[in-house]
């Protein structure tokens, strides 16, 4: 028996604190391990020595300035975690291991407006797949992320909002990939999914409080507070997309007028430039048209700019971040879009907010909500999970019963 107080149980507390630490990172040195613990560099060791005996951690001799360390990571065989993204028009799948290495990944065409039944069953052949191609055992899948892009109600776990995902309101995408896969699954929207993968894998590493914009059929933001994503109480936090610019602009699908969504979103945007260019053009086409000189393309993507750069503004005078990461298609634009984003940051936010912050396009492409689908598990799931009730040592985790 452990009781609370007791030596056990403050060893067993003792290890997960480490294995946290590890999980979180991907993998640490052994002093850093104790910084960001607490623990004595003595008391570290010698878990991680418990540890690596039983197989939960590996090590390896590397360098931290100009010093030989020891760096620590998750072992291959403590299990596996899966990403799954439903975008508005494609599929995408990840495999990782709990040292943040992604072991698979492959995408396929999607339409996601379709049929929440195709797309859950496209995506449960998918993970099979990729599950099988790796010659990892099923019963090692610890837990699997979920993005989608739309909001997720916090109290019933269904998605709500039916402008963004007509075919999938009231849907509980947690309960019904979880039933399909047998295994715990995390979800979130895809533009907190997109600033946790920036955050671990992309140009969010290293800062603790940043601003995921995501531009596409919709705009949102990821929120980064400390670290963490912030969701609020209702879960709708990072709606940036629904700041009011003209009271007297175009009606939103919210019912509102001039939010930002009407003056950036692909569809509010490409109308304006499809009389010259044709009615299938694309977000894509028009950043690649800007990039080779079209005057037409380049002034739209300018006016999106000033236009995101002033909800940005906003953000900077209520939350200060310290970085700003544009994702989704417009993010290829590069200086096209981030000088007038920039511009209306000075000319917007407070002084102090403006000169701290730093505006950088994301450097995961179309791959960053998936890899947050990977983050989220990481950092959602418990470290019990990979210990066993005496102490250190890999423990198999739920078995991925019902893949394909």
């Amino acid at each position: 028996m452990q009781t609370p107080g007791s030596q056990s149980s403050l060893h067993r507390a003792n290890l997960e604190r480490v294995v946290r630490a590890v999980r979180l990172a991907g993998s640490l040195t052994q002093a850093e391990i104790a910084r960001t613990t607490g623990l004595s560099a003595a008391t570290v060791s010698n878990i991680v020595r418990e540890l690596k005996e039983a197989g939960t951690v590996e090590v390896k001799d590397t360098s931290a300035g100009g010093r030989r360390a020891r760096s620590v990571s998750l072992s291959g065989d403590a299990g596996i975690v899966i990403g799954v993204d439903f975008g508005h028009t494609h599929l995408r799948v990840a495999v990782g291991n709990l040292a943040h290495q992604v072991l698979a990944e492959e995408s396929e065409p999607l339409d996601v407006d379709a049929s929440w039944v195709d797309g859950f069953d496209r995506a449960e052949s998918l993970v099979g797949r990729l599950v099988e191609g790796i010659g990892v055992s099923r019963d090692k899948v610890i837990g699997v992320g979920l993005g989608v892009p739309g909001p997720i109600d916090v109290e019933s776990g269904t998605l709500g909002s039916t402008a963004i995902l007509p075919g999938w309101a009231g849907i509980n995408p947690r309960r019904e990939l979880s039933q399909r896969l047998g295994v715990p699954v995390y979800v979130d929207n895809d533009a907190n999914l997109g600033a946790l993968g920036e955050l671990v894998w992309g140009s969010g590493r290293g800062v603790k409080d940043l601003a995921y914009i995501k531009v596409a059929s919709g705009v949102g933001a990821g929120l980064v507070i400390n670290g963490e994503i912030y969701r609020g109480p209702g879960g709708t936090a990072g709606e940036i997309g629904h700041i009011t610019l003209d009271e007297s602009g175009p009606v939103c699908r919210c019912g509102n007028r001039g939010c930002l969504e009407t003056f950036a979103a692909a569809r509010y945007v490409l109308p304006l430039l499809q009389s010259s260019h044709g009615a299938e053009l694309t977000m894509e086409r028009v950043v690649e048209l800007a990039r080779e000189g079209d005057p037409g393309c380049r002034r739209v993507i300018t006016d999106v700019g000033r236009h995101i750069g002033s909800g940005v503004a906003s953000l900077c005078n209520l939350l200060n971040p310290s970085r700003v990461v544009l994702g989704g298609s417009l993010a290829d634009a590069g200086e096209l879009v981030l000088a007038p984003i920039r511009e209306s940051v000075g000319r917007y936010a407070i002084p102090s907010a403006a000169r701290q912050l730093s505006v950088l396009t994301g450097s995961l492409g179309g791959r960053a909500e998936v890899l947050g689908a990977l983050a989220l598990v990481l950092s959602e799931m418990g470290d019990s999970t990979l210990l066993t009730e005496n102490g250190s040592g890999v423990r198999a985790p739920a078995v991925l019963s019902s893949v394909r």
